[in-house]
Order: C-alpha cells, then sequence, then structure tokens
C-alpha cells in the first residue's frame, strides 16, 4: 500500500494542518519528521486535500512546509505476553526502556516497541490441526507471572478459518509463527503471538451477559453502603485533595478481581511518581507476590500534551478489553476523566467548533458514555466469563457536582462514590460522603451477604440521613433542647459511620475488611438499631454510646475470629444488652 505524504501549511499549538496527496484516513497515525526527529500524530478532520493532525508531542521547530508521512494504520494498542508489570505512557513506549535511552529528561521523538521481541515465550497448543476457529478464539497459551495468558486469533480477522498447523509445544517470540489457517476462500494466513488492535474501536468477541457478581474491595462503606459489581462502572467525584488517587490505590491493591489497569490521565507529575516508587514495593494480600506482577500502568502527565491523554485512557480501555477476552476480571482505574475532558476541550476549542457548556465540546457526553460502555461481562465461546469494570475519578472546579463532566458521567455509570472535603478535613477514611453516594448494584451485591442485607441497609441509610437532620438541629438548639430519643437517634448513625463506615488505613486489620468480617459488624450494628435504649439524661446516653464506640473499635483493630476479638465481641454485646 503507498503511503500518502504532505507538507505542513499552518500550526497552532499541538494542532498542525497538513496538505497532503494520497488517502488518509479518519484517526490515522501521521509522523512528523523535523530535522531527523520523528513525532506522532494522530488525523482528526479531514477537508478536501488538507488534514487536521493533532500532534502527541512538543511541536517545537515545525516550519513552514515540515515534511509529513502517513502511517496507513491507526492509533494501535500492540497485545500479547509481556504487558503485565509494564508501565507505559499513552502511545504505548515503555517508559523504562525510554528513559534509558533518554536520560533523566524525557526527550520527545523516542519510540521504543511495548513488547520485547527477543523473549522466548513458553507455548502450550490449545486447538488442534483441522479446528475451524475464529477471531478471538484461544489458540494456545503461555504463562505470564500466575496467569495463563491465552494467545488468540486477532481480532482483525473476520470470518472463520481453518487450521492447518500448529506450533508444538515450545518456547517461541512473539514474532515467530504459532499457528497457520486458511480462511473460507483458501487463502493461508499466519497467527503470532503479537497482535494490534486499534485503541478508539472496542474489543467485543462474545455476548455481554448483565453483571451479577459482586467486586469485593475491603472498604465497608463501598461493599455494604455502594457495592460495585464485576464489569459494572463507577465513578467517584471530589475536589482536590479529597482522597481520589488514595481511594484508587486502595482499589487496586484490595479488588478481588486478576487484572489491574493503571491510567494517570493527566496527574500532576508527583502523584504518577509516587505509583511508579510504590507498586513495586506493595504486596496483594491474596497471592503474598508484588502488586505489580498483576498491574499495567499507563502514564500521562499533566505537563505532557492535551492530545497524549485522550490516547492514555483508549490505550488502557483496550488492555482491559484484550484480558477481558482471556476470561479474567479486570478493574480499569482512570484517574482522571476530568482531565481527558479539559484536553478534549482545548482541542476543540482549537478545532473552531461550536462549544457547549462551560466551553466543552458538544460531543462530551456520547465521548464519556462510549468509554464506561466499554465495560462489561462476555459470555465467551467456552462456557468461561470475562470482565471490564472502569471507574474513573473526576476532579470538577471548586467540588461543584453540577459541572458537565460529573453530570456527563453520572448519567452512565452504575455507582457515585462521592467525595467529601468535609469529611476528608475531619480525617475520616475514605471520604465518600454516604448522603450523597449512591449504586445501582445493591441488589445484585446482596445475594452475596445475608438474605436480609439490603433491607438492613436501607435501614442503616435512613438512620444515617435521620441522623443528619438531627445534628443540624442540635447545632441551633444545643443538645439539650433536643429530645433524648432524637438524641438516641443521632448517637447511632454517629457510631455507625465511624465504627463502621470509616477505617483505619494505618492499621493492618482495620485497613482491609473481609466479606465475612462485614457480615459479622453489620449484623452487631442492627442489632444496636434495633435495640430500644432509655437514658435518662443527655449525658448518660452519650457516656454509653462512647464507651461503645471506643469498644468496636478496639474490636476492629485485632485479628477477626481469634481468642481477643471474640472476647471483645461478647463484651460488646453484653453492653448492649444491659441497657
Amino acid at each position: 500500500m503507498v503511503k500518502a505524504k504532505g507538507k505542513i501549511v499552518k500550526a497552532f499549538g499541538n494542532l498542525v494542518h497538513v496538505q497532503f496527496q494520497g488517502d488518509i484516513l479518519q484517526g490515522e497515525v501521521a509522523l512528523i519528521d523535523i530535522d531527523g526527529t520523528v513525532l506522532s500524530s494522530e488525523v482528526i478532520e479531514i477537508n478536501g486535500n488538507e488534514a487536521k493532525i493533532q500532534v502527541f508531542e512538543d511541536t517545537r521547530g515545525i516550519k513552514l512546509h515540515t515534511p509529513v508521512e502517513f502511517s496507513s494504520h491507526l492509533l494501535e494498542a500492540e497485545l500479547g505476553p509481556g504487558l503485565l508489570t509494564s508501565v507505559f505512557d499513552g502511545l504505548q513506549n515503555p517508559l523504562e526502556k525510554v528513559a534509558e535511552k533518554s536520560g533523566l529528561f524525557l526527550t520527545r521523538g523516542i519510540h521504543i516497541v511495548p513488547l520485547d521481541r527477543q523473549k522466548k515465550w513458553t507455548f502450550s497448543p490449545i486447538a488442534q490441526k483441522e479446528d475451524r476457529v475464529k477471531r478471538g478464539s484461544w489458540l494456545g497459551e503461555v504463562p505470564e507471572g500466575r496467569f495463563s495468558h491465552k494467545i488468540m486469533v486477532p481480532f482483525a480477522k473476520r470470518g472463520e478459518y481453518t487450521i492447518t498447523w500448529i506450533a508444538s509445544p515450545g518456547k517461541y517470540t512473539i514474532e515467530e509463527p504459532i499457528a497457520r489457517a486458511i480462511d473460507e476462500s483458501g487463502q493461508e494466513h499466519i497467527f503470532m503471538m503479537l497482535q494490534k488492535w486499534p485503541v478508539k474501536m472496542p474489543i467485543q468477541e462474545g455476548n455481554r451477559i448483565k453483571p451479577s457478581e459482586m467486586m469485593a474491595t475491603g472498604l465497608r462503606i463501598i461493599d455494604t453502603q455502594f457495592p460495585v459489581v464485576k464489569g459494572g462502572t463507577f465513578c467517584s467525584p471530589g475536589p482536590f485533595g479529597a482522597g481520589k488517587t488514595v481511594l484508587q490505590h486502595h482499589l487496586s491493591k484490595y479488588s478481588s478481581v486478576d487484572i489491574v489497569i493503571v491510567a494517570a490521565c493527566g496527574e500532576r507529575a508527583g502523584e504518577v511518581v509516587e505509583i511508579l516508587r510504590e507498586f513495586p514495593h506493595l504486596v496483594d494480600e491474596k497471592t503474598k507476590e508484588p502488586l505489580i506482577n498483576r498491574t499495567v500502568i499507563i502514564c500521562n502527565t499533566s505537563s505532557m500534551p492535551v492530545s497524549a491523554r485522550e490516547a492514555s485512557v483508549y490505550m488502557g480501555v483496550t488492555i482491559g478489553e484484550y484480558y477481558r477476552q482471556m476470561g479474567l476480571d479486570v478493574l480499569l482505574l482512570a484517574d482522571s476523566t476530568s482531565r481527558w475532558a479539559q484536553a478534549m476541550r482545548e482541542m476543540s476549542g482549537r478545532l473552531e467548533e461550536i462549544p457547549g457548556e462551560e466551553a466543552f465540546p458538544a460531543y462530551l457526553s456520547s465521548r464519556i458514555a462510549a468509554f464506561y460502555e466499554r465495560a462489561g461481562v462476555l459470555a465467551l465461546s467456552d462456557q468461561k466469563s470475562g470482565s471490564l469494570t472502569i471507574g474513573g475519578t473526576v476532579s470538577p472546579a471548586g467540588g461543584n457536582f453540577e459541572e458537565p463532566v460529573t453530570q456527563s458521567t453520572l448519567a452512565v455509570v452504575g455507582g457515585f462514590l462521592g467525595l467529601s472535603r468535609e469529611r476528608s478535613d475531619a480525617r475520616r477514611y475514605p471520604a465518600i460522603d454516604p448522603l450523597i453516594s449512591w449504586s445501582k448494584y445493591l441488589h445484585r451485591a446482596a445475594q452475596y451477604m445475608l438474605p436480609s442485607w439490603e433491607k438492613s441497609v436501607y435501614k442503616a441509610e435512613r438512620f444515617l440521613k435521620d441522623g443528619h437532620e438531627i445534628g443540624k438541629r442540635m447545632e441551633v438548639v444545643g443538645e439539650e433542647g433536643t429530645a433524648i430519643e432524637d438524641m438516641v437517634i443521632f448517637l447511632k448513625s454517629e457510631l455507625y459511620d465511624l465504627c463502621y463506615l470509616q477505617q483505619n488505613a494505618f492499621d493492618f486489620q482495620d485497613a482491609y475488611c473481609s466479606l465475612e468480617r462485614q457480615k459479622e459488624l453489620f449484623e452487631l450494628m442492627n442489632k444496636i438499631f434495633d435495640k430500644h435504649f432509655s437514658f435518662e439524661t443527655h449525658d448518660e446516653a452519650r457516656d454509653f454510646f462512647l464507651k461503645l464506640q471506643n469498644d468496636i473499635k478496639n474490636m476492629n483493630y485485632m485479628p477477626f475470629k481469634e481468642e481477643m476479638y471474640q472476647n471483645m465481641m461478647q463484651k460488646v454485646c453484653e453492653t448492649i444488652n444491659s441497657r
């Protein structure tokens, strides 16, 4: 195929106008040669023989008639063994190798293949000669850490194929043939471990089914009040400094999934460095292996060109879809989608498009919806299923949840974990506000808990709202002006908030709370809710609940089911029954 070529006739920031000859595609990758330094870019608009392209790197040095060559392929992700433990930028350049080549400061124009072409992987065939296969069918497998990495028929291959040869068990590189097949017209095709796929096109081979299995996180406020299911979507908006990134670190460490993909989209450089320093040393509590062994990190700091932010989000979700096709449960954490939306706003302004609300592009809602809709559960052909759960943070300016990015996100996600500045300042972790958050998955998640779980959660929610209203009144009239019955409701809601919804991230036992432990503690909370306490004075009520609060908090710091824990549980029950 003859590649189209062109020359630059206009430049505006990282938006460049190119006059070209030949045929090009919307979304095609273009290469700009600035005195031997090659910059990657993407075609975003075509008008006659002039194209507008956004450059993924710093555009200094571009001048009139700078040559441009079109690659004839879209922005693609390389998929194959070796993705896990990797740290990529938004274009899937391995940052560790880029740093080795460029030194302390990253140099533009460096492009390195994402996956190692020399490493040999131990291949074991699954398919056999004469088998009929299609895109996504499993040809074989290779061990990648503790996972069985399935080698699939490339997703770019349409139709059915008959295998004529399959490689015998052995060690192969990702570019060596591991199978040959003929299509329905008799043409031969060669399959390798390596395949490529455009990041803006969803990978979906299999039937979508309704998400139903709960994704345990170890955070009681999420698992109990606002659960998330595997294959679902959720967002965690909050003002700056409210703990969105810390919450995502917890989810990446403790969530009951196989693979975690962290897409740092436009994050501050300090937070990205913190991720890169901490993840190699974090230990997976389930396997006792380094957490990085099941993680892919995609970094794009706020100082990088805005066009690379969009690429990093789509790169992350494409890798997640790839592992979902292997029958694995994947969690994608995008931090933050607000900076992705801001990048869209900047590009839309340069394209002189008609602006929408707050100057965001009119297509903001559809772009956000299309991104979250790539989550879901797929039933694969061999009776297995894989899931992709997407959780995105939103950073609304001033903590205003009425701004367009937050509202567009809330319209499509299944869970809303709203973080509060007040709770963050009060050192309540996690700073998720139970009065504004919600989840559409409570009914599905309740089947993994107790029979009356859903009803009990609604009861706890009612106590929280009633206690909040009573607390507001007490700020005006004081405790003495409040009825003793209302005071008890307020104290029950405070006890539930402080002893159940809040956890201590610095305590080994309380940082992660298993579902079994949550069930037992939640039953205790419901026992307190249902108990009718009678007190003579407000001080007596407060002293009683303060003692109860201290005992339950101490119990939370004890190893579950051990003698010390059981003794404290018995003591708490005796205290409750004594009134």
